[in-house]
């Protein structure tokens, strides 16, 4: 799986690059160049991530801004859209009809993404009754998507003492999405933010009266609505 990502894999990374609610970027990272961003998200090597990044820009669904980042050509963004709308649909198929577990719809989806055209999607979506949402939280519509995200922060962004409702779980991570799960970190669950000490890693958090620590990685991929 490591290699042969498709067109619409690369473009839907790089669409989640372009509104980076949904990207976790490791502390003191900076901004590596954008190769090595698509590269580590679909866990291909830079060459090929580069290579691919170069036949985007030749079709013209991306195209480089002033500091070399890849900006979506509206054609690419059009594109781009579709991709995350028709994804997030498919899991819903998923779990709503097919009896996958949230976890499994989203490696599923994946999997099964060229298995669907635009036609068949528009028909699930109306047998499914138009879902707002995947089963993760985010929305099938990437334009209500958009203008969420100003009302969204990472959990690891949070102060401490806050109470936030968990809105968004992060996708691109398999193992730290079914660490969510087993943790009962799911879309609808309120926390409290008890402490959070970055430099050690460590955020604390409460849990239906429980306490318990995770990882600024963690933190970082748990999109809340702060009360």
């Amino acid at each position: 799986m490591a290699q042969g990502h498709s067109v619409d894999e690369y473009l839907e990374t790089i669409y989640f690059l372009a509104f980076p609610i949904g990207e976790y970027t490791p502390k003191g990272s900076g901004s590596p160049p954008l190769a090595s961003r698509v590269a580590e998200m679909l866990h291909v090597s830079r060459a090929s991530a580069g290579e691919m990044l170069k036949r985007l820009e030749a079709e013209g669904l991306i195209e480089r801004g002033a500091h070399k980042e890849a900006l979506l050509t509206e054609a690419g963004r059009d594109r781009a859209e579709r991709v995350v709308r028709k994804h997030r649909i498919i899991e819903r198929l998923l779990t709503d009809f097919m009896g996958y577990t949230a976890y499994e719809s989203h490696e599923r989806a994946d999997e099964m993404g060229d298995t669907f055209d635009d036609d068949m999607i528009v028909r699930i979506d109306e047998k499914l009754g138009h879902p707002q949402r995947c089963p993760h939280g985010w929305p099938v519509d990437p334009e209500f998507e958009q203008e969420e995200n100003k009302h969204l922060s990472a959990l690891a962004e949070v102060a401490p003492g806050t109470t936030a409702t968990i809105v968004r779980l992060a996708e691109h991570d398999g193992e730290l999405l079914h660490w969510f799960y087993d943790q009962g970190l799911v879309p609808g669950q309120e926390i409290v933010v008890r402490k959070a000490e970055p430099a050690a890693d460590q955020f604390t958090i409460g849990v239906n009266g429980d306490e318990r620590a995770i990882s600024e990685k963690a933190a970082a991929g748990l999109f809340v609505r702060p009360a």
